[in-house]
This record gives structure tokens, sequence and C-alpha cells, in this order.
């Protein structure tokens, strides 16, 4: 009973949001949607982490769309090619046809073929075809074979623009100094010397693939990829008629890759102190709002994975971020084996439980750090011992996140939120006994009432 008992605690914040939403859930159709993400890479994964087809479909019932991720564009034809041939095409495992077969048992569910999302190596081509409008033909005749032959319902398009510059974290007279050099154009290189043109060819090349598909009434979609430049890539309010929905992928505004001196929330709503004040999702919705785009065509992406990060005893003692004078990348996770980068169970199995709570140096358990205003979001950390060794800081999501992010997208009256990924969601149901717990708990927040 005392063993139950201390479990029950240790799981006590995610499993009774869970609970909570179960008993609560509405079944009011509050027309908002729920995007899936599945990332294929997750397929060719080794061990538990391998999300197969049967391990997806728990999931496609809390889904309205689901985005099979991804596909490329081949540098040498400019045609939409699988970057993965052997497990997504019939000649190899069929993966392409596996996920649009769902749809028989689920006939409400749309599958659309992503393009892009940072999976495509040749990041290059992206912009090269934007420069070359005789390329749009060969492009989207060869995506149309794709979507028409593996019975996908449309395209959702994560162009992969050159993202933003890494910025240090300001405070005071820098941040002054940085915002007037920023505005005279002295805070650096271009990040594109010819923004206009891409803009305006990207907003062509939507038109013509959405003219192109229009007939079949196929589904089209774009991913703004996270922290591509708005304001330099998207021709908003020329783009906004011809997609049916557009995917804020507000995240990672802060990772060991772009910031190895500095860690801090990944994904916060709002803006926080000090901060650059692009990086959160409010300010990125207001801008797509303001520019043109509508409310019920905005989507928000809830990331179902932790950006991490090596405290050293040189870091801020109390956990709170932004932390300064970190070193390295957080430990790889088991599943995946990415430095920097853990999926939520992964998270999960590093949180206070009664199989670790004795543990002690690199296996310690993490303190959680919860949110009670709902506007940043969860971290975790361990500070170094004596010897400066085991310090970890991490910025995650989990359901009780996921809920804040749902509220925010019904507060605002936007069209719904995304799951990215769902391979990075709870698939096995390890953390509270329920598979995808983040997925279910975003679903179930957006069918409660106003």
């Amino acid at each position: 009973m005392y063993a139950l008992l201390i479990t029950l605690l240790a799981f006590s914040s995610t499993f009774i949001v869970d609970a909570q939403l179960r008993s609560s859930v509405s079944t009011v159709d509050t027309g908002k949607k729920v995007i899936c993400v599945y990332n294929s890479t997750s397929f060719t994964r080794e061990g538990l982490g391998k999300v197969t087809i049967p391990e997806l479909e728990p999931a496609v019932s809390f889904c309205d769309v689901l985005v099979y991720g991804w596909a490329g564009i081949d540098p040498n034809t400019n045609k939409v090619k699988s970057l993965n041939e052997k497990i997504d095409l019939d000649e190899g495992q069929g993966l392409y046809r596996q996920v649009t077969n769902l749809k028989n048992k689920y006939p409400k569910l749309k599958v659309l073929l992503g393009v892009g999302g940072n999976a495509d190596p040749n990041h290059e081509i992206y912009v090269q075809l934007l420069e070359n409008p005789a390329a749009f033909a060969i492009f989207i005749n060869s995506a149309y074979t794709l979507i028409k032959t593996y019975r996908f319902d449309g395209l959702d398009l994560a162009w992969e623009f050159k993202p933003n510059k890494p910025k240090r974290i300001r405070s005071g007279i820098g941040s002054f100094w940085y915002s007037a050099k920023k505005a005279v154009g002295a805070a650096g290189k271009p990040l594109d010397a010819n923004a206009d043109q891409h803009k305006n060819a990207f907003r062509d090349l939507v038109r013509q693939v959405k003219d192109a598909i229009r007939p079949d009434n196929y589904i089209l979609s774009l991913t703004v990829l996270p922290n591509a430049n708005s304001s330099i890539h998207y021709d908003v309010a020329g783009l906004a008629p011809n997609v049916d929905f557009i995917t804020l992928a507000a995240y990672d505004y802060q990772t060991w890759e772009r910031n190895p001196y500095e860690a801090d929330y990944h994904a916060p709503i709002y803006a926080l102190h000090d901060r650059i004040p692009e990086s959160n999702i409010d300010y990125q919705v207001n801008y797509w709002l303001q520019h043109g785009a509508p409310a019920h065509k905005l989507i928000v992406a809830i990331p179902a994975h932790g950006r991490s990060w090596q405290l050293t005893q040189d870091s801020t003692k109390t956990g709170v971020p932004p932390i300064l004078e970190v070193e390295n990348p957080g430990q790889a996770g088991i599943q995946t084996s990415t430095p920097g980068f853990l999926s939520y169970p992964e998270v999960c199995g590093l949180l206070p439980n009664p199989n670790n709570a004795h543990l002690k140096g690199e296996h310690q358990p993490l303190r959680i750090q919860r949110d009670p205003t709902h506007r940043y979001g969860t971290y975790a950390y361990r500070l170094p011992d004596d010897s400066g060794n085991y310090g970890f800081w991490v910025s995650y999501e989990d359901p009780e996140t996921a809920q804040s992010k749902a509220s925010y997208v019904v507060n605002k009256n936007l069209a719904g939120v995304a799951i990215h990924d769902l391979g990075n969601d709870d698939f096995r149901g390890s953390c509270t006994g329920d598979k995808y717990p983040i997925l279910r708990a975003a679903k179930y927040r957006l069918q409660q009432p106003h």
C-alpha cells in the first residue's frame, strides 16, 4: 500500500491532468483540429523507440489530420521524392501505403504527405527551386503523382528556409543597443540577400500547387518550421487564401546547437523578461494574425520533446532559467540517440519515481519545476555534485503544458493544435499508463466547450 501511494505521488501531476481531462471531457465538437505528425525516422529507431504502424494506430482516433514526414526534393530533377525509399515505397516496406490504409478503419482521417520538415539534407534546393520558376511544374506534377498513387489526401509544405541566426540572451543596455543595430542593418549579414524574390516566388508556388490539386479536392497546408523568419520568408496575406491551414512550429527557440552556452525554455507561450521578443508562441501567432492570416486557419504546434544541457559548477544554482555557463548538450536518450534532445518518455524516466529515489550521481532523479502561471513551460534539473559532475537541465513538454497550449488556442479562437511528433510522445504508455498522453491532453482540452 505504501509503495502504491509513493507511485501515485511520483506521477501525480501528469496523472491528475490526464484523469481530470478524461472525467470532464465533453463530446461537444468545438471544430478545433488536431494535426498529428508521424516522422518516419521513428520507424528506423532500434529497440523500444521504434514506432510501427500498429503502435501508431492508438493515436489515430485522436487526430483529424495525419502528416507523414518527410519527403524531399531531388536536387537534380526538382521532383518530390521519398527520402527513404526502402521504407516508404511499395518496393520497400510500403509505409506510404500502410499509413494511408489507416483511412479504411478511420474514414474521417485525412493523411497528408509532408515535404521538407528539416529532414531533407539538401537544404539549398528549396531556395534554388524558388529561383527557377520553370521548375515549378516539375515539382508540382511529381508531388501530385505521389499523393495520387499512394492515396494521400494532400500535401503539407514544410519549406526549408534558412533559419534565424541564434541570439544570445540579452538584458538592459545590451538589448537596447542590439535593437538599434538591428534597425539600421548593422547586426550582421542579411539572412537572405534575395528575400523579396524568394518570398514572392514561394507565394506563387503555393498558388500554383493549390490550383493543380484543387480539382481533386486535395488539402494543401503549410508548416512554418522552427526559427523561420516569417517577415522575411512569408507573404502572409498572399499565402492564406491558397492553403487550408498553417501550422506554426513555435518551438526550439533555445537548443544546444543554437545556444551552447545558455539554457532556457525552448517553447514558451509568452515572452519572458529580457528575452528575444520573437521567441515565443504568442508573438508568432499575433504576427500571422496581424499580417492577414485568418484565425480559423492557424494551428499551434506542440512539441513532444525536450531540449537539454549539462550544468557546470559555474552555472546558476537555482535551476531558474536562463541558465548561463552551461557547457555541453544533455546526454542522449536511449531511444532518440541525440545529444541535447529527449522524447517525453525519455524525460519521464529521469523524473522522480519509486525506482530511482535512492540513486545518486548521474542517475539521481531530476527536480521538477512546474509553471503555476501556465505561460512558459516545465523544466527539470539536477545540480552538479561537489566535483562539478552530473549537472543536467531540460525544458520539456508534458500533458500539463500541452493542455496550457491547447487552452491558448481556444482562447485565441485558433484552428487547433499539431503534435510534433507522435514518435516523441509516450506511445507505449510508460509514464502515466495512457498511450500518447500529450496528444490526449491537447485533444481533450480542445473538446471542452468555451
